[in-house]
């Protein structure tokens, strides 16, 4: 990776940085057909696209029984790396549970709260491939909030992943279907002869199952559209430089589409991660989808004028995983309000988000971070309020309403408030 100046970087480039998108445009006319005929065929559609996507003669559908076996197939280690991850996710997650509340004050009693949504659907990338992590991050979160299906669809392999199918077990999924890619989502969104209809889609995935959650998106809830996986790292002097290019290296590992970046003030840490990275990257098993990732246009290692300047580039380009690598780490981080997760300090690498402290992986992409957070136990719940007013505590408000609702021309609103203190 060679060294860029933040200063001298052209409009151009800058746009490469700061306006990226999940890249999934390419794949909405392919991925609309397959949405609208699993909605129209169910079951048939839905084992036709997996002959033909993922070259697998699925017979049944529902693998939730071969999910408990694969819980006890694993080996022990396995099972309890499993189990530790589950038990962190768990914890970090059943804090974010917010109580209902009442408060009243002159007649006036107002409150929250909070119910889960019925049933949700969890997609986790998978067949021949293991995410377990995945299964970890998209389930406990809505079982922690009382979601009371869950259901899970992760992609067919004539051998399923068990070190996946034990994850999804253990982190309580009440269904698992063996059905991946677009047609997973839309079999969630619509339902089909086996797969449950669900309210809300969740989880990672790669631009056909986000192309798909973008086509579904107003018939059924979704997360967010999450694009190729990000990190951005703001080092200072003090920065190890093999630390830094470390997590470079982790995170173009995921994807040749990945956007990786190191921001700096020091000249000589910018050089040291610049060299740690091509290096490193030569001594990893995918070192091709590693380079690529390293080459794209919003990767690169940056040099700024000021630690001011670097903080300003990272706020605006919103990672996803934000490290902060620095003296003062959390005052640089005081000073940056759009990520996605952040890791502070030398020895709090992205890996230990994405499998075992307990945070959550799912982050938003491509500039989202602005608006949105990853996911929480918030997304599974609807937060409802109550009120109970007295004929006193009505009678305190009656101007008020009265006023508004006169002013807005809605006199049965009105009158609504009138009759009830109107004297017998």
């Amino acid at each position: 990776m060679d060294v860029q100046r933040i200063a001298d970087l052209r409009p151009g480039e800058r746009a490469a940085l700061f306006d990226r998108d999940a890249g999934i445009e390419s794949a909405r006319a392919d991925v609309r057909e397959v949405v609208d005929r699993v909605r129209d065929e169910g079951d048939v559609a839905v084992r036709e696209f997996t002959r033909e996507f993922d070259d697998v003669e699925v017979g049944n559908l529902d693998v939730t029984d071969r999910a408990e076996r694969a819980y006890d197939e694993v080996d022990d280690d396995l099972r309890e790396a499993i189990e530790t991850a589950a038990e962190n996710v768990r914890a970090f997650h059943q804090r974010q549970v917010p109580e209902d509340w009442r408060v009243e004050h002159d007649g006036v009693e107002l409150g929250r709260r909070f119910r889960p949504l019925d049933r949700v659907g969890a997609y986790v990338p998978g067949g021949a491939a293991a995410y377990p992590s995945s299964a970890l991050m998209s389930v406990i979160p809505a079982k922690v909030a009382g979601v009371e299906h869950v259901a899970v669809a992760t992609p067919p392999a004539d051998e399923m992943n068990p070190a996946t199918l034990a994850a999804i077990h253990v982190a309580g999924a009440d269904a698992v279907f063996s059905v991946g890619g677009a047609q997973a989502v839309a079999a969630l969104a619509y339902g089909t002869e086996t797969v449950t209809r669900v309210q809300k889609v969740v989880g990672p995935g790669n631009r056909w199952v986000t192309a798909a959650k973008a086509e579904v998106r107003g018939d059924v809830e979704i997360d967010f559209l999450a694009g190729p996986s990000e990190i951005l790292v703001v080092a200072d002097e003090t920065a190890d430089p093999e630390f830094v290019a470390a997590d470079l290296v982790a995170q173009a590992e995921h994807d040749e589409a990945a956007r990786v970046v190191a921001v700096t003030d020091d000249e000589d840490l910018a050089e040291a991660v610049a060299e740690a990275v091509d290096r490193q990257a030569g001594e990893r098993e995918r070192e091709d989808t590693i380079r690529a990732a390293l080459s794209a246009d919003a990767s690169g290692v940056f040099l700024a004028r000021s630690m001011s300047e670097a903080i300003t580039f990272a706020d605006e380009f919103a990672p996803e995983h934000l490290s902060i690598q620095a003296d003062d780490d959390e005052s640089i981080l005081d000073r940056i309000g759009n990520y996605g997760s952040a890791f502070l300090g030398p020895y709090t690498p992205v890996a230990a988000g994405d499998y075992a402290s307990g945070t959550n992986h799912v982050l938003p992409t491509a500039g989202l971070a602005k608006v949105s957070g990853g996911l929480s136990v918030d997304e599974f719940l609807r937060g409802q309020t109550v009120q109970r007013l007295s004929r006193d505590g009505l009678a305190g408000l009656s101007d008020a309403i009265e006023t508004l609702a006169d002013a807005e021309g809605l006199q049965a609103h009105a009158e609504s408030v009138r009759t009830r203190l109107r004297e017998d």
